[in-house]
């Protein structure tokens, strides 16, 4: 009988297939860089509870990676007969095996007992940790632990980092004992169809769907999705666009957009519809102008590039905050003249209140700060003016000026090449051909600028290497404000103005 591992477990319990292919075939398996990321992060997480839940350091670490699995099982025993907290300790039985991130001693009736507590770098409890912990409460039981209770320990996103290292506090737990002391029987029917899942000759069969994306993105998706027919243009471009009715549509063989009957759609969706099936450009260029009519000269482009920190490194920050590490803005005067102002800090200190100055110093007094999204900047400035009161009252003038580019882009423009999307990645080389983000050396997005930064900001960074991502960075976001200003041109009918 195979003993399968509380990983092999939550495949079954997402996608019978991907249990067999995590058995049969893991070659086939493709993680993405935002699923090797949070395998970091989790990482991470996993070292700041090993200091919190042994602050005096008396704690013992197994590494079933390199002591091996069956060494690591003796030595987890051995441990048990101690009175120390243990972490990474390893069970076998009842056809499973798990690993416990925290181990503690307590003291019940006389006797010792173990308190179990599973870390996770999410900020709350979601149903596939209640799956979770089922089975390493079965697993730790069967294997003759005497288990007192078991928690949960995740980020809470509220706390605020005091600096210094300490980080008590982060950890929030959740006692999920009752819960996953009642699913014995639960957890055993799962393995029960594991062992049937992985001992059939060939991979089940099923289609993809929801399944492939909840809980966890899933890196046999490419895989499983070869074969399916790819429509030209699939419905999922249809903007808030029903999954549950994408779902219904291709059971009935509709997986082109254009082929969607109109009666399910609303006007926005009409629109794309009409414009994809005739591959015409729509522009209300009246309306746009109308929109822009009432902001005059001068006139700032301003964009915000934003890093988060599970666990925060910078005194005053929380768990996951959005912290603005640079900015770009273009000005706009009223003679046409435009130039670039920008801020970017690579020290590693906490670069907020340096930015929060530079940014009151570069907007001016008066004139529309025009942006594309207005929730994000917004919200990060009032973060801003919330940690550092003195700057309050600038900082939150800046907000009151700001013109929001995307909604008039989603009332007034559709190019086919959007596919759906009005991100300013997809709305610019349709506007204003000759710019393009894929030109841009080294940094093309936001996801590979937070990783820019962060080697930018690793001591380890060599000086050249750090320079060179200086003025990655800087392009990038020269090119987010001046995409902005190229299109508010172009919306606001400004033809008069060479830029």
């Amino acid at each position: 009988m195979r003993t399968f591992s509380k990983s092999k477990l939550l495949a079954l319990r997402q996608c019978p297939k991907r249990l067999w292919l995590e058995v049969h075939r893991p070659d086939l398996r493709e993680d993405s860089a935002a699923t090797q990321a949070s395998f970091q992060i989790g990482f991470q997480v996993g070292d700041i509870a090993q200091r919190l839940y042994d602050s005096e350091g008396l704690g013992a670490l197994i590494d079933a990676q390199t002591e091996g699995f069956e060494r690591a099982f003796q030595r987890s025993a051995e441990l048990l007969r101690t009175g120390q907290p243990i972490f990474e300790a390893g069970f076998s039985a009842g056809g499973a095996l798990a690993f416990a991130d925290v181990m503690l001693p307590v003291q019940a009736n006389g006797k010792q007992v173990w308190r179990m507590v599973e870390v996770k770098s999410s900020t709350s409890v979601k149903d596939y940790h209640r799956d979770d912990v089922a089975v390493q409460a079965f697993v730790a039981r069967s294997a003759g632990v005497p288990l007192e209770s078991i928690s949960l320990a995740h980020i809470d996103s509220s706390w605020v980092y005091p600096g210094d290292e300490d980080y008590r506090g982060l950890l929030k737990e959740n006692d999920l004992t009752a819960e996953a002391f009642a699913r014995t029987e639960e957890v055993k029917s799962w393995i029960a169809q594991a062992q049937a899942v992985v001992g059939e000759t060939s991979e089940p069969v099923m289609e993809t769907g929801d399944q492939c994306e909840k809980p966890f993105e899933c890196g046999f998706y490419s895989y499983c999705s070869r074969d399916e027919p790819k429509p030209e243009c699939p419905v999922y471009w249809l903007p808030r666009f029903s999954s549950a009715r994408a779902r219904e549509l291709a059971v009935q063989g509709v997986d082109d957009l254009r082929n969607v009957p109109d009666v399910l759609l609303n006007d926005k969706q009409k629109r794309v519809k009409e414009h994809t099936q005739a591959n015409t450009v729509f522009f209300d260029a009246a309306g746009a102008a109308a929109d822009l009519a009432a902001c005059s000269l001068p006139a700032y482009f301003l964009d915000f590039e934003t890093i988060q920190f599970a666990v925060p490194i910078w005194k005053g920050t929380r768990p996951y905050q959005q912290i603005t590490f640079q900015f770009s803005l273009h000005t706009l005067s009223e003679s046409g003249h435009l130039e670039q102002t920008a801020f970017l800090d690579l020290s590693g200190n906490d670069p907020s209140e340096p930015f929060a100055r530079a940014l009151i110093a570069a907007c001016g007094q008066e004139g529309p700060v025009y942006v594309y999204n207005a929730g994000f900047e917004t919200a990060r400035i009032r973060e801003l003016a919330e940690r550092f009161p003195n700057l309050t009252e600038p900082l939150l003038a800046i907000n009151e000026r700001v013109v929001d580019l995307l909604p008039i882009a989603r009332e007034r423009y559709y190019h086919p090449s959007q596919q759906g999307s009005w991100s300013i990645k997809k709305v610019l080389p349709a506007v204003v051909p000759e710019l393009r983000y894929d030109s841009l050396d080294g940094v093309q997005d936001g996801g590979m600028a937070m990783d820019a930064f962060l080697e930018g900001i690793h001591p380890d960074t060599r000086s050249e290497r750090k320079v060179q991502i200086e003025q990655q960075l800087l392009a990038y976001c020269k090119l987010d404000t001046y995409a902005m200003v190229r299109l508010w041109q172009v919306f606001a009918g400004r033809t008069d103005l060479s830029l």
